[in-house]
């Protein structure tokens, strides 16, 4: 039976970053209280806090006080202390577990695990050498992608090969952990699928978002994706049969490739709220926030739906001024600012959710508005 927590009781956040803000508030707006735990003093998150544990992730100490203060914890994103997580959970109510964190945490488990739900992934192969790495790139031949096993987000950790010849390229990755090689795939659209899950294993995909990157960061989530009806079931399909072989409580991003055969094959996973998911906040019946709570507490879920046709835009560092000067002219965008204190070049700052009734002409204002450019 899943254990219930009910509101006035406190989640226990690790991680004070954007996304543990955005927990944070759905869960007060449920009447919950928040604790959060951060190295850093003026966080997000801890802004929004009712506690706040100032301290290093793995500090025994530390999780030990979340541990006492909190009815249920949670975390924000998954390059938080295994060992440390792992510790917490058998001192504290942890219904998501440390495995996930384990798992997501690692390249090679995670496109292992993933392989073992039986979905479709891009062909890869590991290697704990650059000299193992120059006899086992055959297996997946040229362009590739080499991947530090470990660490590496927003297209850090990662270095695009072309030929034999290139691939020296590749050999500093080796510095960092063992790494991973993994074909290039020739692909129309990506795409994620945010599914959610509580303890009884009750499941639901928010609306399918179609993201576009710029310099291997996220721009804009576009929802609905622009794909057929078919895609639209095998990514749901997909995403539900890997958060079920994960035992998934909580929440998990699948970020999908698009094949021109009307294909998908999963990039790679992320067990938290994802940025691709925030213009559910404005554009949905329960956003993935709300979802979350409602999973880590032992709440039933709720059936998610679309009110309209919605962009989501991230405001990085150098786009935080243009932002502010112009938000008179749109009436009709919702900003979310974090509560960072430095604007730093490619910093996720906030976002900018524009509900739409004509997604051509809401990209169109965007690009006008030359904030973004």
């Amino acid at each position: 039976m899943t254990k219930v927590i009910y509101p006035g009781q406190t989640i226990g956040i690790i991680g004070g970053g954007q996304l543990g803000r955005m927990m944070a508030l759905a869960a007060k707006e449920a009447g919950f209280r928040v604790a959060v735990l951060e190295p850093t003093i003026d966080s997000p998150c801890g802004q929004v806090a009712d506690i706040r544990i100032v301290a290093p992730y793995n500090d025994e100490a530390a999780l030990e006080e979340l541990a006492e203060v909190s009815d249920v914890i949670t975390y924000e994103f998954e390059n938080i202390d295994y060992a440390g997580l792992k510790r917490l959970s058998q001192i504290a109510y942890v219904p998501q577990g440390g495995e996930l964190v384990r798992i997501t945490q690692d390249r090679i488990l995670e496109k292992t695990e993933i392989q073992a739900s039986g979905v479709p992934i891009a062909k890869f192969v590991e290697a704990s050498t650059f000299e193992e790495l120059e006899q086992r790139i055959d297996q997946v031949g040229f362009p590739c992608v080499v991947k530090t096993a470990r660490g590496g987000y927003d297209g850090k950790g990662q270095q695009i090969v072309q030929s034999m010849e290139d691939l020296r390229k590749a050999k500093y990755l080796f510095d960092h952990s063992v790494c991973i090689a993994e074909a290039f795939v020739s692909f129309t659209k990506e795409i994620s699928v945010i599914v959610q899950r509580n303890g009884e294993g009750q499941t639901y995909c928010l609306p399918i978002g179609e993201n576009v990157h710029v310099n291997h960061i996220l721009h804009e989530t576009i929802v609905p994706a622009r794909i057929s009806e078919e895609l639209t079931n095998k990514a749901i399909v997909a995403a539900e049969t890997i958060a079920n072989h994960l035992n998934l409580v909580g929440t998990l991003a699948v970020e999908m490739f698009v094949l021109e055969e009307n294909e998908i094959l999963i990039n790679e996973l992320a067990p938290r709220p994802h940025n691709s998911g925030h213009y559910s906040i404005e554009a949905c019946n329960i956003s993935q926030f709300h979802q979350h709570i409602r999973a880590v507490c032992g709440w039933p879920l709720r059936e998610p739906k679309l009110w309209t046709h919605t962009i989501m835009v991230n405001v990085l560092g150098q786009h935080v001024v243009s932002l502010t000067n112009s938000i008179s002219k749109y009436p009709n965008w919702s900003v979310h600012l974090y509560g960072k204190n430095e604007a730093k070049t490619n910093r996720k700052m906030g976002h900018v959710t524009i509900l739409s009734t004509n997604i051509e002409q809401t990209l169109e204002e965007i690009e006008q508005s030359k904030i973004w450019s």
